[in-house]
């Protein structure tokens, strides 16, 4: 794990050590008024599809394996498990080939799935940057590969016939301006991330961007714990901040929840418990981060992904690829998840399903 200290720590009131105090409370205003706006929007009912409405009748029998980054990871899982949900009674085979945190530091992993001969390849948090040589024997062998979570972009990317991701950016802006929305001058942020995971990067210096503006919140640091290495060096991470913080640190922003599923352990709770910290997330939406926002307890909000849709879609764009047409260009929207909303758009089964009826929008031109 490495730390960023002071060299990458920012502790400042930002606005006001440029402007006089009259012109820093009105952009301090300003800035609360736009991020309350922003976190309003994202935290609307999300009944409305404004995904394709057309598209290629769905190919039948067809091998699919799903590269998973790691498979122990609530977002990666949901969303195979949606592809799976969409494939029923297609007679489409989805395999998992699961890398186990290791997929990055190898390339041979996409032509360990070509032996299988399969149809089409999804990589599942799997930086497709990284599976350069792979992604060329695919092409080579006209297999299509499309991504998820593969890239911080979501559409064409080298290699993919189209990557399905939320914009870990806006994602990440809304989780930060969450927490800035509720922050005092005595709010303390530590924001933990995983820079193994270039998506997970790109989250994180977002986060940090967008507190930046806030002139009541203080980063105390930035703690970057890969995910495949956190579970071992996580109670020592926390003893550390609590040393070092006390009472200063009050809030956590983490780029995923599983974060906070290990701060939710007896012995990580007994050394938080005189901060009272406030957590939010930036992704993916897990059952457990569901059950802590309406517990109330440690996590007050999180960015899910709507993973059964991304499942979906995923399957539909596979599909388009292996009938020579083009990507949907689908971006589903954006969420945010609070005590105030939980009970919408399936969080009443602890997980982002949204209500604008995606599965018969997809059936009604699949023709299943």
């Amino acid at each position: 794990m490495t730390t960023l200290h002071s060299k990458s720590l920012i502790v400042m009131l930002f606005v006001s050590c440029f402007m006089t105090g009259a012109q820093a409370q009105q952009n301090s205003m300003q800035f609360l008024s736009a991020a309350n706006a922003k976190v309003a929007k994202a935290s609307a009912l999300k009944s409305k599809w404004d995904g394709p409405t057309s598209g290629p009748q769905l190919q039948k029998d067809k091998k699919i394996v799903f590269i998973a980054h790691d498979m122990s990871d609530a977002g990666t899982y949901g969303v195979f498990t949606g592809m799976r949900e969409a494939a029923n009674g297609t007679g489409w085979q989805i395999l998992p080939l699961d890398c186990r945190g290791q997929c990055n530091q190898g390339a041979g992993v996409v032509r360990q799935a070509l032996e299988m001969k399969p149809h089409g390849i999804v990589l599942a948090g799997v930086d497709a940057a990284s599976q350069t040589k792979g992604l060329t024997a695919a092409a080579e062998a006209k297999v299509p590969v499309v991504g998820w979570h593969a890239s911080f972009k979501s559409g064409a990317v080298p290699g993919l016939f189209t990557n399905v991701t939320t914009d870990p950016k806006d994602a990440a802006q809304i989780a930060a301006l969450f927490g800035a929305a509720e922050a005092s001058n005595k709010t303390g942020i530590v924001v933990f991330t995983d820079t193994s995971s270039p998506y997970m990067a790109t989250k994180s210096g977002a986060i940090v961007e967008a507190l930046r503006q806030c002139d009541a919140c203080r980063i105390l640091s930035t703690e970057d714990l890969p995910l495949a290495e956190s579970r071992k060096k996580f109670p020592s991470v926390i003893e550390g901040l609590v040393k070092r913080h006390g009472s200063k640190w009050t809030h956590v922003i983490a780029v995923n929840d599983v974060y906070f599923d290990m701060m939710d352990k007896p012995e990580i709770e007994k050394l938080i418990a005189a901060n009272n910290l406030r957590g939010i997330s930036a992704g993916d939406g897990s059952a457990t981060a569901y059950k802590r926002i309406r517990k109330g307890d440690l996590q007050i909000g999180s960015v899910p992904e709507p993973l059964n849709l991304h499942g979906w879609q995923l399957m539909d764009e596979l599909n388009r690829a292996m009938s020579k047409v083009a990507p949907s260009g689908y971006n589903a929207p954006l969420h945010l998840v609070t005590l105030q909303n939980i009970t919408y758009d399936g969080g009443g089964k602890d997980v982002f399903d949204p209500s604008n009826d995606f599965r018969a929008k997809y059936l009604s031109y699949w023709g299943k």
